[in-house]
């Protein structure tokens, strides 16, 4: 994977803040503590972070998504059916986050998770991709969309959930109950559903403005 300039610095930024956000959260205060102690020199903060500690939590949500992918590559799901394959990758995500459980609950406390803002959806639908591209899902119709935006819907809820620290046979019954609600709702509210998975579709990284808006 080719790494650019911005994303180096990012990253080394990234590296320098997370131990401080804790303690101190997402803070404009913390993100300039911790540039000072990555070496970066205002044009680099303006280059890795233009638009500062909501470009780092984004990138902070990336990184768990590649490390949670890259898990996830590394097993043989073939044996598990297809509701099974998507709860190991809810659950090989929230293994990544694990970590950082306080750095996502001061995300939470500032309204910095990752289903808060319109650009932000983007990642909620970007994780939900990632969870079904690596169950093995290869469709490209109107149900690759129905799928995903189903899956995204659950993050919120089942984030929310994991942030309280449940025992994890609780978590894991937690989140098939979820996957199970919203395979349902799939099946049963299709004309209800449409318009939440158009708004999805809509701001899903990649989408060509043709696709943008567009009913099935």
């Amino acid at each position: 994977m080719t790494h650019t300039p911005t994303d180096v610095l990012r990253s080394r930024w990234l590296d320098a803040l997370l131990p401080h956000i804790a303690f101190d959260g997402w803070t404009d205060a913390t993100a300039a503590l911790a540039a000072r102690e990555a070496g970066l020199s205002a044009g680099e903060q303006a280059l890795a972070a233009p638009h500062g500690v909501i470009d780092l939590i984004e990138a902070f949500f990336a990184a768990v998504e590649a490390e949670a992918a890259a898990a996830l590559a590394a097993q043989d799901l073939s044996p598990l059916r297809v509701p099974d394959k998507v709860k190991r990758g809810v659950l090989a995500w929230l293994a990544a986050l694990e970590p950082h459980r306080e750095a996502v609950r001061r995300a939470a406390a500032r309204g910095f998770l990752p289903w808060s803002a319109g650009p932000a959806v983007q990642r909620t639908w970007s994780v939900a991709d990632m969870v079904w591209t690596a169950a093995g899902d290869t469709a490209t119709d109107y149900n690759r969309y129905s799928k995903r935006g189903l899956l995204a819907a659950t993050i919120p809820g089942i984030v929310m959930y994991w942030l309280d620290g449940p025992d994890p046979a609780d978590l894991d019954a937690y989140i098939s109950r979820r996957l199970q609600q919203a395979s349902g709702l799939g099946k049963t509210a299709g004309k209800l559903v449409t318009p939440v998975l158009d708004a999805f579709k809509a701001v899903r990284p990649g989408a060509k403005p043709s696709e943008r808006g567009q009913g099935h």
